[in-house]
């Protein structure tokens, strides 16, 4: 079975972020549809959005305890990315 796996983000000022995959698919996902909803609205600090941008858990993530600690972070699930055409 194929599991997705994020290999790099480029986060974007307009809250787009391009998703790269492992198998050379790229992606690019609005993150703003999220900025009002419970943890997404730490997004909307741009700052905090643009620095924290990562991968983790081989997911587009932002690290919000700044140790990059994969247990303290916002994630999207790969699934979901990858089915993004």
């Amino acid at each position: 079975m194929f599991t997705p796996e994020v290999v790099q983000v480029i986060p974007h000022e307009n809250y787009i972020v391009e998703v790269l995959f492992q198998d050379g698919k790229i992606v690019h996902y609005d993150v703003s549809h999220l900025l009002e909803k419970g943890v997404f609205k730490k997004l909307k600090d741009k700052d905090f959005y643009m620095s924290r941008c990562t991968v983790m858990n081989h997911t587009l993530a932002w690290d919000t305890s700044g140790e990059y600690n994969p247990t303290n972070c916002i994630d999207i699930a790969p699934d979901m990315l990858y089915s993004i055409q």
